[in-house]
């Protein structure tokens, strides 16, 4: 029998990933504009929550406020949540959603967690972040070792976010996205900032063995030739905010088919054409 793949994360890698991260205390742009954004969406939502849950660490000063009552939640090894169910009317996510393997899962635990009528907000990497790199390590690799390896993480599309979020239970649910390009000096500022943020290879079936140096002199000379300007290498980021509610029979619901009262050409003020009549060509007046 052919042995089982592995997960796609390493869930040991990343926690260390992210613990080193805390520990260099970097410059967290990444981090701070998707705290700022969330903090956007939910100051325009009209309602004060009452128990907030941060999923994957502290809450910011800035989201504070939002709640009266703050815990903390986390995903264990097994992609479990150690969270109560219905304890809670906010639950926020900042990137803690970036390494987790059954992502489909892990939102409906967070449902569960949530009181009927309770918000979702997140905050989740998109799918054209760091394009340039991985465009660049896959031409690298081709030309010095004919092969490519994992070397940047997927990234999930914000279409099939929103269609995870629906599939997950959540009612009205809402994936929108916001881009950014950052130019840096040279390859080593990028790799600090993907350091600081706890970004770098946390993949399962990542090469072990350091890069080869004809690799990334390989690797280097297509960035500069593809994705730079004026000497300075672009970085694409592009960060999903997920926003849903836990159902509740006081949502906005969808009308039925065929239960509406007015027929659309009334609303719009025209007259009413059966499919024939629409097809028909127009008749010749004789001469």
């Amino acid at each position: 029998m052919n042995a089982p793949r592995p997960p796609l994360f390493d869930f040991r890698t990343a926690r260390m990933r992210q613990d080193r991260a805390r520990r260099l205390n970097g410059d967290r742009f990444l981090e701070q504009a998707a705290v700022e954004g969330l903090t956007d969406r939910l100051q325009a939502v009209t309602r004060h929550f009452s128990a907030g849950v941060m999923i994957g660490g502290t809450a910011p000063p800035e989201l504070k406020t939002l709640a009266a009552n703050w815990s903390e939640a986390d995903f264990n090894a097994q992609e479990i949540l150690g969270a109560e169910e219905e304890k809670f009317d906010l639950a926020v996510s900042v990137f803690s959603l970036q390494a987790i393997n059954d992502l489909p899962g892990a939102l409906v635990q967070i449902r569960r967690v949530l009181k009927p009528d309770g918000l979702f907000v997140a905050a989740i990497l998109g799918g054209i972040t760091l394009t340039e790199l991985r465009q660049s390590f896959a031409a690298g690799e081709s030309e010095t070792t004919g092969g490519i390896s994992p070397r940047i993480s997927p990234f999930a599309d914000v279409r099939d976010l929103g269609g995870l979020l629906q599939r997950a239970g959540f009612a009205l649910p809402v994936a929108d996205v916001e881009r950014s390009l950052v130019r840096y000096g040279d390859f080593a500022a990028m790799v600090r900032d993907l350091r600081a943020h706890g970004l770098t290879n946390a993949l399962s079936e990542r090469r072990k063995r350091f890069l080869r140096r004809d690799t990334l002199a390989a690797m280097l000379a297509h960035y500069r030739v593809h994705h730079a300007e004026a000497g300075k290498l672009n970085a694409t980021f592009e960060i999903v905010y997920l926003t849903g509610w836990a159902p509740h029979q006081s949502q906005q619901q969808p009308l039925k088919p065929g239960s509406a009262r007015t027929r659309l050409a009334e609303a719009l003020g025209t007259i009413e054409h059966s499919a024939n009549e629409a097809t028909a060509p127009p008749k010749r007046s004789g001469h």
